[in-house]
């Protein structure tokens, strides 16, 4: 362990100049890291939330001296420098973006760094270093610079959601590609669509918000960017007074089919510079909109709607007229993807086929023409590293044959399970017994639920009395809300359905498997019972399209919102299943130990 020392003192002319005449040499020739925050609000109302700001430097007395004669950073009133001799550029730098990603999840700071490219990079006796972060940390927080726990925080949204990640190599050559591509045709005047494409974990909301982030901070640039400038920043081309003056005037905003997630993502923004509630939107928003749009940006994009039985009567009339106003005439053939479209010279989509959920969902056809056609135009971007489940990259794959919903797969039991390390991929025989362990691994961790498909009337809507799920001996209710469900009081005691999860992180998910899928041991397939969905609109025919759903169809759609359910566990992923035989059929996709 390392003996970091942490020197606080009033960020003032005087008092950094008596500091930097110490004799200290790590000063003016070491690398350290540094904290600038203010004690009040710069405006002095309670509204404005207090400013930090975290660097590194090789010679921070100079590096104060910057800060000082700068208009935006020289309201700041308080200096903590870490100093440790054994640091060296890469353990500050990680260092310093440790602290970024804390500050931001905590969300007692408004938080004045950029993200041009927080880089999640090896160096040597990397993990001797990090272990001395969690001290660090300690100290600060005793200090006042923390209001939580590091575990509290990373179980937090403002964590999950934050803009200032560190990305994977793919992540990061998504966002570099996207970025360039946006300013070549912004320069040139062209229209463009791009489709960032990724399995369940892969980071795909993460990258949105992180794009948003970055073009803002391009966008608002000045000369003070110098100080913040570094040669092993990844995005650091990309501020220039040219890109800033493209960005100045768009109008951009950020499309969130799911309510839960978009509350979730308006609460992030309303805490981060340079990005506003505001720009959160549904495609009906977009719409209706008074004003095009220059850029917009879709997660989730196989959750936008095609024309259907919206779930209020009003949203039907909007639907209408919504097309009617952009399209001349009421198509029904337009989706919301159309819309989006229409509405705006360059979009950005964040897609998994696989993840569409419901009949409502936009065609799978539109979906694969969609990657097809940026595909064509040398604007896709895949995402490949697994960066929720620590399991391996072969773990989607596996649910995904597990449920037979893989091409080709037929649910056929594998040769051997593959290693998943650590990870608990866990089958139970009693569902109370995993409702105990989850409650078990929500007090060691945190963010331990149960979840299930919706193959259980929802009796209690409205918050009336009595229990929806009924099996043997357990009694529970469907989730009391939509909104940001996994946080919420009452989540521990509730199971939530797809519609409060996708999207999200927990740290164990427990999935009841209900009776709305079974397996024949004729055909050897597993199948879907139609009576026990209860999810109306998974199911119904399409009036406004004339189309019926097959038990095919619905099969497909039922798969899909398993493997959603199964992808949602950072640790481990603990499964119940209602169907006897159904069990004994998918125990064989479990290790022996994990039974």
């Amino acid at each position: 362990m390392t003996s970091s020392e942490i020197v606080r003192l009033p960020f003032d002319k005087d008092e950094v100049g008596v500091w930097a005449r110490s004799g200290d040499k790590r000063i003016t020739n070491w690398p350290v890291v540094y904290i600038l925050d203010d004690d009040t609000t710069s405006a002095g109302r309670a509204s404005d939330r207090r400013k930090i700001y975290v660097g590194e430097s090789l010679n921070v007395a100079t590096r104060m001296r910057q800060h000082l004669a700068s208009i935006e950073r020289s309201h700041l009133t308080n200096l903590r420098v870490i100093l440790d001799e054994t640091f060296n550029k890469s353990v500050c730098l990680d260092l310093e973006s440790f602290l970024i990603e804390m500050l931001s999840g905590d969300g007692a700071f408004e938080v004045l760094n950029r993200n041009d490219g927080i880089v999640n990079a090896d160096y040597y006796n990397r993990a001797f270093y990090q272990d001395s972060f969690d001290a660090i940390f300690d100290r600060l927080r005793l200090d006042g610079v923390f209001t939580r726990t590091i575990p509290e925080i990373i179980n937090s949204d403002l964590f999950k959601l934050s803009p200032f990640k560190s990305l994977t190599d793919d992540q990061a050559f998504a966002v570099e590609g996207v970025v360039k591509s946006l300013f070549d045709d912004l320069r040139r005047g062209y229209r463009s669509t791009t489709v960032i494409q990724g399995d369940p974990g892969t980071g795909k909301t993460v990258v949105a918000i992180y794009l948003l982030k970055l073009l803002a901070d391009i966008r608002s640039s000045t000369g003070l960017d110098a100080l913040d400038d570094d040669g092993d920043s990844l995005f650091s081309e990309f501020f220039t007074d040219e890109h800033r003056m493209l960005l100045r005037d768009l109008h951009i905003g950020f499309v969130i089919p799911q309510q839960s997630l978009r509350k979730s993502v308006q609460k992030v923004f309303r805490k981060t510079p340079g990005l506003d509630p505001s720009m959160v939107l549904t495609a009906f928003d977009v719409g209706e909109s008074a004003t095009d749009f220059d850029l917009l940006i879709v997660d989730e994009t196989h959750r936008l709607n095609q024309r259907a039985n919206q779930p209020a009567a009003a949203l039907n009339i909007k639907f209408r007229d919504i097309t009617t106003k952009l399209f001349g005439h009421d198509d029904t053939s337009k989706t919301q993807l159309d819309w989006i479209t229409a509405k705006s010279a360059h979009q950005i989509f964040l897609v998994d086929p696989a993840q569409s959920v419901k009949p409502a969902d936009i065609p799978i056809e539109a979906l694969e023409q969609l990657v097809a056609d940026a595909k064509a135009a040398d604007h896709h971007h895949p995402l490949l590293s697994q960066m929720r489940v620590r399991a391996g990259s072969d773990y989607v794959g596996h649910v995904r044959r597990m449920l037979g919903a893989a091409p080709g797969s037929g649910s056929q039991p594998p040769a051997s399970v593959p290693d998943f390390g650590d990870y608990e991929f866990r089958m139970f025989d009693d569902v109370s017994e995993m409702r105990a362990e989850i409650v078990r691994r929500d007090r060691e961790v945190g963010l331990s639920r149960l979840v299930a498909g919706y193959a259980w009337e929802w009796k209690t809507k409205g918050n009336k009395p009595g229990h929806d799920i009924e099996i043997g001996e357990l009694r529970m209710r469907w989730n009391s809300t939509q909104t940001d469900w996994i946080a919420s009081p009452g989540s521990l005691d509730e199971v939530g359905s797809i519609h409060t999860v996708q999207g999200y992180d927990l740290n164990y998910a427990g999935v009841i498997i209900g009776p709305d899928l079974r397996f024949d041991t004729t055909t050897g397939r597993i199948v879907v019972d139609r009576a026990s969905y209860f999810d109306k609109k998974g199911k119904e025919a399409n009036k406004a399209l004339g189309r019926v759903y097959s038990d095919d169809d619905l099969l497909w759609y039922i798969q899909n919102v398993y493997a959603v359910l199964l992808t949602r566990g950072i640790r481990g992923t603990y499964v119940y299943v209602h169907d006897p035989v159904l069990r004994d059929h998918l125990e064989q996709f479990v290790s022996q130990n994990q039974r």
